[in-house]
């Protein structure tokens, strides 16, 4: 930059003018370097019989797969409760590096990165509420997007548009298990929601 065109810069800002609001980046690709965790989507104390499992994949508009989307969860705990115990990123007292969990707390949050195929995992317990909140991130949004998923029929869904509120309710597959799949745009597009 020329000198005069410095100059000229620093005066619109003295000025109070500057050039307007800095435009958000896209967020990624670049979680498995800092944010996923050693089991991270191990929310459930090892051996609990009471357990679930919740998986799905993360779709993109045209129905492909995202291989390097983030999501993270919160719940309540199985009485309903929002008081998870601290300790999800437990670090090595030697080393420093995240180690996770202890697998005996329940904490209520977990992260999961989606593998090349766009699928995630999280075992977990039942949430007392009925649902499990969930953040999305992924490559080319410019902001997260916030979601939930339902186990059961809620009254909240029957408050969403016509056959939308079938985007939020994870698919039983079997006893403990369920399904659901997040799509981030087009004709399956899951519904977000705004907490802004």
């Amino acid at each position: 930059m020329t000198s005069s065109a410095s100059a000229s810069n620093r005066d619109r800002f003295a000025e109070g003018r500057g050039t307007g609001p800095t435009p958000s980046q896209t967020v990624g690709p670049f979680y498995g370097y800092a944010l996923p965790f050693p089991g991270g989507g191990d929310l459930a104390p090892a051996g609990d019989p009471a357990a679930i499992t919740v998986h799905g994949r993360v779709h993109d508009g045209a129905g492909d797969a995202v291989p390097d989307a983030l999501l993270e969860f919160w719940q309540a705990d199985p009485a309903g409760r929002l008081v998870g115990a601290p300790g999800s990123l437990r670090r090595d007292p030697v080393t420093g590096e995240v180690i996770g969990r202890n697998g005996v707390d329940f904490t209520g949050f977990g992260r999961v990165a989606t593998d090349a195929d766009g699928r995630w995992v999280l075992r977990t317990l039942p949430p007392g509420n009925g649902y499990l909140s969930v953040c999305v991130f992924a490559r080319g949004l410019l902001h997260h997007l916030f979601t939930r998923i339902y186990l059961a029929h809620d009254p909240f869904l029957d408050t969403l548009p016509a056959g939308r509120g079938r985007t939020l309710l994870a698919e039983r597959e079997r006893e403990g298990v369920y399904r659901f799949d997040v799509h981030l745009q087009g004709e399956k597009e899951t519904v977000f929601l705004d907490f802004g």
